[in-house]
């Protein structure tokens, strides 16, 4: 039986998804990510297919969503989406290591997925740590200061932005350091899918595409990397990429 167990890792509030029986052994995980005004909860059908192929699935809140759902408005979380981001990727590290205390991750076998902004964490998350052994990136940017400049010119022109100039030159400072195509080279040739609509109105297709067509370049084995893309699909995962995701980490991790 598949079990859905709510915790508290870190005082981040997460759902494992794991196989009842092997809640406490160690098994190879996968930590997932949801998008920006989304929630834990709306990735269980795919930690659920993962799990019955014998995988623990951890589902985090991100900050300011789902239990974390702070009194802002909704600008301020719009501003604040670059900081959700970088933040997601400092508490994977607190998630992977209150597993590796409590012994629960098989063999160093640990990967890491998203959707939207939680692609845009996974592909962040590549340039921190080499311990993540397996990715997939769903309708996400591995070219975050390029989309960043993208989303600050959409709300200059929808009026004026509550942060200075200054404050503008200081969050691409930081997100340089979290850039993967800037540093491609902390791939390392680890398994990486991506799945994006072509028709993606709100992450740019081209930003996953181009950078895929680039980073092929430093696979010597191409199945470690792939890239699946929908024709008429747009900002919404697919059954398709959910059952491929699956797929790919049972594949790859």
């Amino acid at each position: 039986m598949i079990g859905i167990f709510h915790q508290q890792i870190k005082s981040i509030p997460c759902l494992i998804i794991v196989d009842a029986a092997k809640e406490k052994e160690p098994l190879p995980t996968l930590t997932y990510f949801h998008g920006f005004t989304s929630a834990k909860e709306h990735n269980l059908p795919l930690a659920y297919l993962q799990a019955e192929k014998g995988y623990r699935v951890i589902l985090p809140d991100s900050m300011y969503h789902g239990e974390r759902e702070a009194e802002i408005s909704t600008i301020k979380k719009q501003i604040s989406f670059w900081d959700i981001v970088m933040q997601n990727v400092k508490e994977l590290k607190f998630i992977k290591g209150a597993l590796d205390e409590d012994n629960l991750i098989l063999d160093d076998r640990f990967g890491i997925a998203g959707t939207s902004m939680g692609g845009i964490t996974t592909a962040a998350a590549l340039t921190q740590f080499p311990w993540i052994k397996a990715a997939g990136v769903l309708m996400g940017s591995p070219k975050i200061t390029t989309y960043a400049k993208t989303l600050v010119n959409s709300f200059k022109k929808m009026g004026d932005l509550p942060v200075t100039d200054e404050m503008i030159g200081q969050l691409y400072e930081q997100l340089q350091h979290y850039d993967l195509s800037n540093h491609m080279e902390k791939l390392q040739e680890r398994p990486l899918l991506f799945w994006h609509g072509e028709n993606d109105s709100v992450v740019p297709f081209d930003h996953s595409y181009t950078f895929f067509e680039d980073a092929k370049q430093h696979y010597s084995d191409q199945e470690n990397i792939q890239f699946l893309k929908e024709t008429n699909a747009g900002h919404k995962v697919s059954r398709y990429a959910i059952l491929e995701t699956v797929k790919w980490f049972e594949k790859h991790l």
